[in-house]
């Protein structure tokens, strides 16, 4: 069993096989390609992307339908092929893959999340990436539905 430490959650122990590999690392961020998703109860369906390089950087994620119960994500056949899932049938996400909208939470504004940009994993390779729904009528700063904006 390996460790990683982090800011939030001090010392972490996990098994490789609980990794999330992204091979482009994302956006900004292209030399991180390894990650740990961290689900806690008191926090769900809000779950934590700790990198395991650097134990300050950590995303908050969800899942995008707990923004926008009618999300659909499309993904192409490369995409497809980076994460490891079959492109035909069309791929079921809570199957074939988990996506996840990154948050953006500042002092005094709004949280929003990223529906533009979901960052998806594939279930059975543990690989993932960040995949823009150029097509799409999405957004990079959805509000959150039912968190109030800031007086």
């Amino acid at each position: 069993m390996e460790s990683c430490q982090t800011k939030e959650f001090g010392v972490i122990d996990y098994e490789e096989s609980a990794v999330v590999h992204f091979p482009e690392g994302l956006p900004a961020f292209e030399a991180e390609t390894r990650f740990l998703l961290i689900e806690q109860a008191s926090t769900a369906p809000v779950v934590f992307l700790q990198s395991l390089t650097t134990p300050h950087l950590m995303f908050l994620a969800l899942p995008p339908r707990a923004v926008d119960p009618d999300f659909r994500l499309e993904l192409c056949a490369e995409e497809c092929r980076v994460l490891g899932v079959s492109g035909e049938p069309e791929p079921v996400e809570g199957v074939d893959y988990v996506a996840l909208a990154l948050l953006t939470v500042r002092e005094g504004a709004r949280a929003t999340a990223n529906l533009l940009a979901p960052v998806v994993i594939g279930s059975q390779s543990r690989r993932a990436l960040q995949v823009i729904q150029s097509q799409s009528r999405y957004r990079t700063d959805q509000p959150l539905p039912g968190v109030p904006a800031p007086c």
